[in-house]
């Protein structure tokens, strides 16, 4: 994606966005956790994605290295959703990406992958939020986002330098 390329991410998808992120900010941790418990629920197998649950005895869901990850995986994720319309594009560092392109990359992730992934994040949002606040105006607002951010990364899915 060329930063020359506009997003459509009207003011009604970002009010959403940021509205639910408030509400959602000050459980990143415990969300993010959810968020990656409903990933490997549905995807059991995408847990050989992550090297650092390989070798692990801990239980997921007390596993210090998944927290750190699955919060921090949340917050960029919403964040970036929050930046989207001001932005006109994503707005996660470029080394980030970078990054994230050849991490992703090299573990072999596929678009099966961020489908399931995006399942995952648009649940786990569903049930933070309060019930009257989700709707399915939000739903396609945080898929917009999401998907956004995974075009982002995928522009930058390639093998490092």
């Amino acid at each position: 994606m060329s930063t020359s390329e506009a997003i459509e991410f009207t003011e009604e998808q970002e009010a959403l966005v940021v509205k639910s992120w408030n509400v959602m900010k000050k459980n990143a941790g415990e969300l993010g956790l959810k968020f990656f418990l409903k990933i490997f629920e549905i995807a059991p197998s995408a847990q050989k994605l992550f090297s650092f649950l390989g070798d692990s005895n801990v239980p997921l869901e007390r596993n210090p290295k998944l927290k750190s990850h699955a919060m921090s995986v949340f917050v960029m994720t919403c964040e970036s959703a929050v930046q989207l319309r001001k932005a006109g594009k994503v707005t996660v560092r470029e080394s980030t990406l970078k990054k994230l392109g050849a991490v992703h990359f090299k573990n072999g992730v596929l678009d099966a992958h961020y489908e399931v992934t995006k399942f995952a994040l648009l649940e786990t949002i569903k049930e933070a939020v309060l019930p009257e606040m989700w709707s399915p105006k939000m739903k396609i607002a945080w898929g917009e986002a999401y998907d956004q951010l995974v075009a982002a990364i995928k522009s930058e899915t390639k093998p490092s330098a």
